[in-house]
Order: structure tokens, then sequence, then C-alpha cells
């Protein structure tokens, strides 16, 4: 059923839609500041529809933050702390091997690997690392390091970025998460995140690894200092980049979160914001075949409402989240299983539960098994 568009606007927009055309900066403006949400949300739903059917794909992961110690300060983060804090914490090779069990026995199918960028740690500690999970837990999918990390490792170890990935490719990383792109715009980066990797550099160093066949995430920080043309602009440059690599899997809008950060007098993002944000995603990135409704930071209800404005992906149960919830989260850092799968129907979609690269995986009462 074709909907009555509030926008008059709009009604150009789903010949576009319909037609399977690529929408332009123009038309990103247009449903960035359109009021007629619904409308926008209709659209999205079409593509969202058209791509995946009534599927909700979510998977069974944990989260490891090796450490919160970080050489950088940037504004928007409250989960990095400087070495002398009292409150910083780096685990032990063993401990990070001892925390990737603890959630094992929903049959984990991915580690998400992240942390900040410490002064001591070297390469050498991160591939042992990588190397000692391979060894302990061979059929898990190790999902590790941002841009900016793979920047750092390369800086300090006074080596390319490409020689970063290959070592760490070769003792186990199968894929990268898409954090730390942040806003592309310099502007912005100048004031949330000097100390990091430019715009520029995060787009050079995921063509590297895409070119290496290692597929990776993209997201988008949002709800800041931005602009709706920075955001606009920042999606394009990852459409760009995709038309020319085909390594996006999934695009994951991120919501600031304010609390405990050096931005904490902004506002936080209402659902309305949220919403958008991810039909705008799914119209404007035509190329990258998933979007993600990030439970944790969005919320479940939020999450489940996504699902009808363009997002096929929950992301996972997570099992001990803690970046976004050092910055103020007030989700729990974990779901089970049967949780997403509820949310999921409750929303009038089909769970599918997938591994990293999108493969569905088929549960036994006590086992799992990949279909490729």
């Amino acid at each position: 059923m074709t909907p009555s568009f509030e926008d008059d606007r709009l009604e150009a927009l789903r010949a576009k839609v319909d037609a399977g055309e690529r929408l332009s900066y123009q038309d990103g403006m247009v449903i960035y500041r359109t009021p007629d949400l619904l409308g926008v949300g209709w659209l999205a739903n079409q593509v969202r529809e058209r791509l995946h059917g009534n599927t909700t794909f979510f998977n069974v992961n944990r989260h490891i933050n090796p450490t919160d110690v970080c050489v950088a300060s940037c504004k928007l983060c409250a989960f990095g702390k400087r070495t002398k804090d009292p409150k910083a914490y780096t685990m032990s090779l063993e401990e990070v091997w001892e925390k990737a069990g603890h959630g094992y026995t929903e049959a984990v199918t991915e580690f998400h690997i992240v942390g900040g960028l410490h002064p001591e740690l070297t390469l050498d500690w991160y591939c042992q690392m990588l190397r000692g999970l391979k060894e302990r837990f061979p059929q898990v999918h190790l999902k590790a390091f941002t841009m900016v990390e793979i920047g750092y490792f390369a800086q300090r170890g006074k080596i390319s970025e490409r020689e970063v990935l290959q070592r760490l490719k070769d003792a186990g990383m199968d894929s990268l998460p898409g954090g730390g792109a942040e806003i592309f715009h310099d502007r912005v980066r100048r004031i949330i995140c000097d100390h990091k990797l430019t715009g520029q550099q995060w787009i050079d160093t995921a063509r590297v690894a895409h070119q290496m066949g290692l597929h990776s995430n993209c997201t988008m920080l949002y709800g800041h200092i931005e602009t709706e043309e920075d955001r606009l602009d920042h999606l394009l440059r990852l459409r760009e980049l995709q038309d020319e690599t085909r390594g996006f899997q999934t695009f994951i809008p991120l919501a600031f979160h304010p609390d405990h950060t050096a931005l904490e007098h902004i506002p936080k993002t209402t659902g309305f914001d949220d919403i958008r944000e991810i039909a705008v995603s799914r119209l404007m990135l035509d190329n990258i075949p998933h979007i993600k409704a990030y439970w944790v930071m969005m919320t479940p209800r939020i999450a489940q409402i996504a699902q009808r404005f363009g997002a096929d992906d929950l992301d996972g149960t997570l099992v001990e989240e803690r970046i976004y919830h050092d910055a103020g989260a007030t989700t729990t850092q974990g779901l089970r299983r049967g949780e997403l799968m509820r949310l999921i129907r409750e929303a009038g979609r089909e769970p599918v539960e997938r591994d990293t690269l999108y493969r569905p995986v088929q549960r036994a009462e006590n086992a799992f098994t990949v279909l490729v």
C-alpha cells in the first residue's frame, strides 16, 4: 500500500526508490529535513524489504576490551583513561583468554575486540593475544581493532598499515569492526577527536584492509556538534569507498552519549533522531548490504521500531559491553539469545541467527553449524 506523503517532495523520491535509482546529495538533505518521518520510514522499509524480506539478523557474540588506557584525549569519549588513572585497567594475556571463555556456554560465534590506544602494549602483544584466542576457540570469528587502532599500531611500530594488517591477519584476525569513524569532516574531528586519524586516513586504512580481503563494518557517530551536511558527507564518502572495494558489510549509526564526557552539556538524541538516522542510512547507502540498529545505544524498544525504518540487524548478545556504558548507556550489558529473538518477533520480523559474515547459523540443543 503506497502512503499519501505529507511532504510532496517524497513523491519524487518514491519514484527513484521504486526504480532502484541512487539518491543524490540533494535527496539526502530532503530526507534529513522533511517533517514527514513516517514517509521517510516507509521509503526506507521498501528498500529494506527488497533486500532482506522479513528477516532480521542477530548473532551470539561477546565484547572484549583488553584495556581502557589511551593516549588520546577525545572529547567524545568516556571510556579511555590515562595510564596513572587509578580506575584504569589493562588485562594480561591470560586474563583476555579467560574473559573470552566466560560467556562461551552460549556457543559464541564472534569475539568483538577493541580497546584504548595503550602507550606500552606492542603489536606483538596483540598478535599473541589473537593467536591465543584462536588456539582456545578455533571456530570463533575474531572481529578486532578499529581503523584508529590499526593506524596507531603502524605509527608506533614505524611500519605501514598494510604490514600491521598482514601481521594481525596472520595471527588470526578475521575482520574489523567499524568504530573510530565518528564524523569524517575535518572541522568536526579537530574538536571532538583531534588525536585520532583524520577522516581520510580512516578511509584509506579501510581501503587497504578491503584490498587484502578483510571485510569490515563502518559507523557514524551523530548527535554532537556535527550538522546534517556533515552527516551526509560522511555517508557519501562511505558509499564512494564501497563502490570501489565492496568491503563493508554493515553500517551502524551510533548516537552520541554525552554523559561523563567533555561534551556532556549537549542534549541526547531523541527517538525521532535515531529512527530517522536509520532510515536515511538505508536510503543513502544503497551498496552496503546491512543496516544495524545497535540496541545497546538506542535501547531495545527503539531497535524494535527501527526494523520498520530500514534496519535489518540488531547486533548480538554482547555479554559485557563497556565502551558505551561508560558513556552513560542505561541498557543492560547483554541480552540472551532468546530475548533477542523475542524482540525481533514482537516487531513482526523473523529472527535469523548469523555469523559475522552473515551466514545463517543452525543450532542443535548444545551445538551449532554455520550454513555455507
